[in-house]
């Protein structure tokens, strides 16, 4: 039987026709939403995409997380890798299952940031990287640039979930193009509402107790890019609106030597007895790693798709996003069969984020997307009590007085 026929999308053009899906406008606070157009099969690639933009974030590459500047590749050997990770030098079996290109890495001859390919770093260039491109300055930190980078890591301390880098390269990808009109067309597809005023919800970071917070970014933003052409961009409102536009719309993208390793190690065909000892070897690695890093194992960034970003939220999605090429190309996979007609939703929250009650999924979804969901799962627990008694204790042990949340503004 033939694969099934796979869609690959680039924002700066359309989708090919007789495509598997089609952006539909619904209204009211879903605003549009993707359908499909023909039978979906579970496993199905739907389609594939690259980001208008995209960056690793600055907690993340401060920490030595190597990671191609453009397309956020990871630029480690396994084994390099798992030593960072570990902390010791670490042999794995099978190594020849990560190939790491190390003979096709570039860098900017002005300010030696990394690529992992010529193409890469031509690409980035003729976007965005002519005007943000530090030279001889990266290490100054009276740069503007630094001095922003330096401010967003002050304020937004790890794990981040977006980036102010996403804002400066929309920023420089309008200020480097000949069609200006168009890439400003493009970043307007994007959800830039800071508020929900039918449901009266405010964006968790755009409220009152981070106005200070917000007005030191601008400042410095407008001192590190200013443009005449996009001065609305750098007003109090519209730079609030930039923010919620990143905030709102940017996709966690996590790229790992070590993971494409594993998957790869996985799909090995072994022995009985072969398959047992390398299975133990992983669990026992990632234990060691969680004991000695925690949770961050990947390079990871965000970036804006233009046709993920038109998915709804489900508690119950029936498609979710993944990164196996390594890089920056976003794959939707179809979690179950999907009839033509059928909306396709992945879900904003993480697997244990879904598990929880209706009430802290809601809680999640207005502060960070603007909206209440409706989907079956919340409607079946609408007659739920509104949080379980575990998580009323981690919610009241959570949540930091007035004083320290002026202070902290932590996941977009």
């Amino acid at each position: 039987m033939a694969a099934p026929r796979r869609d690959t999308f680039s924002f700066c053009t359309e989708p090919a026709p007789g495509r598997a899906l089609e952006v539909r406008f619904i209204g009211g606070a879903k605003g549009k939403g993707l359908f499909a157009t023909r039978n979906i099969q579970k496993g199905e690639t739907i389609f594939v995409e690259k980001p208008v933009v995209s960056a690793q974030f600055l907690w993340n590459a401060l920490y030595k997380y190597k990671a191609c500047d453009h397309c956020l590749r990871a630029l480690e050997t396994v084994e390099e890798n798992a030593q960072r990770l570990l902390g010791r030098p670490q042999v794995l079996p099978h190594p020849d299952q990560c190939s790491t290109r190390k003979d096709l890495h570039q860098h900017c001859p002005s300010c030696q940031v990394a690529y992992c390919s010529l193409e890469c770093r031509k690409l980035a260039w003729d976007q965005y990287h002519r005007v943000l491109c530090l030279g001889a300055s990266r290490q100054d930190p009276q740069h503007p640039l630094n001095k922003l980078q330096e401010a967003w890591r002050n304020i937004h301390y790890p794990p981040e979930t977006s980036s102010i880098m996403l804002m400066a390269r929309m920023v420089a990808t309008v200020k480097q193009a000949e069609d200006k009109d168009c890439w400003i067309k493009l970043f307007s597809q994007f959800c830039s509402k800071t508020a929900n005023e039918e449901e009266e919800i405010v964006h968790k970071l755009l409220g009152d107790k981070f106005k200070g917070q917000l007005e030191v970014l601008r400042a410095l933003f407008t001192e590190a890019l200013y443009d005449e052409c996009l001065s609305r961009w750098f007003s109090p409102e519209g730079f609030r609106s930039l923010f919620a536009l990143i905030g709102t719309n940017g996709q966690g993208i996590g790229t790992s030597s070590l993971s494409q390793w594993v998957h790869a190690c996985d799909a090995l065909e072994l022995p009985p007895q072969e398959r047992e000892q390398l299975d133990a070897f992983i669990d026992q690695l990632y234990k060691d790693i969680e004991k000695e890093t925690g949770e961050f194992l990947n390079c990871e960034g965000s970036g804006l798709y233009v046709l993920q970003s038109c998915c709804n939220h489900s508690c119950v999605p029936n498609a979710e996003t993944s990164f196996p090429d390594n890089n920056f190309l976003l794959h939707l996979t179809a979690l179950e069969d999907i009839r033509p007609g059928e909306e396709i939703c992945i879900s904003y929250l993480d697997c244990c984020q879904r598990e929880r009650s209706r009430h802290s999924r809601h809680k999640i979804l207005r502060e960070n997307y603007l909206f209440v969901c409706s989907c079956p799962k919340c409607l079946v627990q609408a007659d739920d009590p509104d949080a379980t008694s575990e998580e009323e204790e981690e919610e009241a042990e959570g949540e930091p007085d007035d004083a320290v949340l002026e202070d902290e503004m932590t996941d977009v």
